[in-house]
């Protein structure tokens, strides 16, 4: 089973995690990202997250479909936030439960990376000074460098 979800609501980790337990699975692995409150020495407030909902769930789908064909993974759950996400706050949570840790350990690190390369999700941070910076995840297919030959 996959669990995707895109939501402006605060992510509840303890019911995320409870989408993909089951009795057959002796690992479930998660990933959390949260707000920090700095970048590059400036002070971060909050940060804000846009998306193209329709095109990120399509790729949210593709990135559960990639792990299920490396993996023997059970449950698959992908939630991201949008809008405002605090700091200290999770702006993702992904957990994946497999019969045995390795599996979905590999997983999730795979689903994390995968993901800000792939899926059309952007942040923007806020600072203290009220200014803002609209950031590339330097993984993001779109963000690299075009190279001339």
């Amino acid at each position: 089973m996959n669990h995707i979800e895109i939501t402006e609501e605060k992510l509840n980790l303890e019911k995320i995690t409870a989408l993909v337990t089951a009795p057959s699975c002796g690992a479930v692995s998660v990933f959390m990202g949260t707000t920090r409150d700095n970048f590059e020495n400036k002070h971060v407030v909050k940060l804000e997250y846009e998306a193209y909902i329709p095109m990120a769930k399509k790729k949210m789908v593709e990135v559960c479909d990639q792990i299920r064909a490396q993996w023997q993974v059970e449950h698959i759950a992908i939630v991201h936030r949008l809008g405002v996400v605090p700091v200290t706050e999770s702006s993702i949570i992904i957990a994946i439960s497999s019969p045995h840790r390795k599996e979905s350990l590999m997983a999730v690190s795979y689903a994390i990376d995968t993901l800000k390369a792939t899926v059309p999700i952007w942040k923007k941070e806020i600072y203290d000074d009220h200014s803002s910076d609209w950031k590339a995840n330097k993984e993001c297919a779109w963000a690299a460098p075009n190279k001339q030959s």
